[in-house]
């Protein structure tokens, strides 16, 4: 099946526009029930009365997973922030005002936080069994109540179109911390540019109430995290140093 020309490709799959649906299409290195995991995390945050996009479909195309769902028109805020760099705070004031209303949802049928965090710090290769177990230990000592937590919440997952905003890409959601949340967040920004990772930590705090202590306190185990995820443009001795620096 001839989808055409990719309209962007990540980490783990490549997007397709065709008769006006989205078609994610998946690597094959990932597991057989990559597609499936993935739809039903997104299908979860739609039924919580989030703007998602819905899942229409999970099916097979020429032996690879696919994932059909519903085509937003717009543009993500990130493209929008990169146009207008003078509006960085409007921007990133109007992102963070829609991660907050995620973390006000109680989640339940959702992976657990802490389940997704341990399988992610086991699997890292740059990190020794000694510090798996420090780490592993850390994570078992944090108490917290199961908030929706996207997992990969950033401006490029953010589509605007006229006045609503669509949010894209539940693959990494699960049920846990909000401080961790914001902390992967803040990593993801700190990752291009320190100056967007302070403003989106001052204006999450300033909004939320929460201290940038509180959140930093996460910080080891979700870099640690992030180690196993092997992203190219990713450089793992910068999440070594934020291990180590625990």
């Amino acid at each position: 099946m001839n989808l055409g020309t990719p309209t962007a490709t990540g980490n783990t799959a490549t997007i397709y526009l065709y008769e006006n649906k989205i078609y994610k299409v998946f690597n094959d290195s990932l597991p057989a029930d990559e597609s499936i995991k993935e739809a039903k995390k997104q299908q979860y945050a739609h039924s919580c009365g989030l703007p998602v996009p819905e899942v229409y479909n999970v099916t097979n195309i020429d032996g690879k997973q696919v994932i059909i769902m519903e085509h937003i028109k717009g543009k993500t805020i990130g493209d929008f922030l990169t146009d207008n760099k003078e509006r960085a705070e409007y921007y990133m004031g109007m992102s963070v005002d829609i991660q907050l209303g995620i973390h006000q949802i109680k989640a339940h049928s959702i992976e657990p936080m802490s389940e997704k965090l341990r399988r992610q710090i086991q699997s890292a290769p740059e990190l020794d069994h000694e510090v798996k177990s420090m780490l592993i230990k850390k994570l078992d000592s944090m108490t917290f109540e199961k908030n929706l937590c996207h997992g990969d919440f950033h401006l490029y997952n953010l589509i605007l179109s006229e006045n609503n905003v669509t949010i894209i890409d539940w693959v990494d959601s699960s049920a846990g911390d909000r401080r961790a949340d914001v902390y992967r967040t803040y990593l993801l920004y700190s990752q291009v540019s320190k100056e967007l990772a302070d403003l989106y930590m001052r204006l999450y705090c300033e909004k939320s109430g929460l201290s940038r202590e509180e959140v930093y306190h996460w910080a080891a185990i979700i870099a640690a995290a992030r180690l196993s995820e092997r992203v190219s443009t990713e450089d793992p001795k910068r999440l070594l140093e934020i291990v180590h620096q625990d």
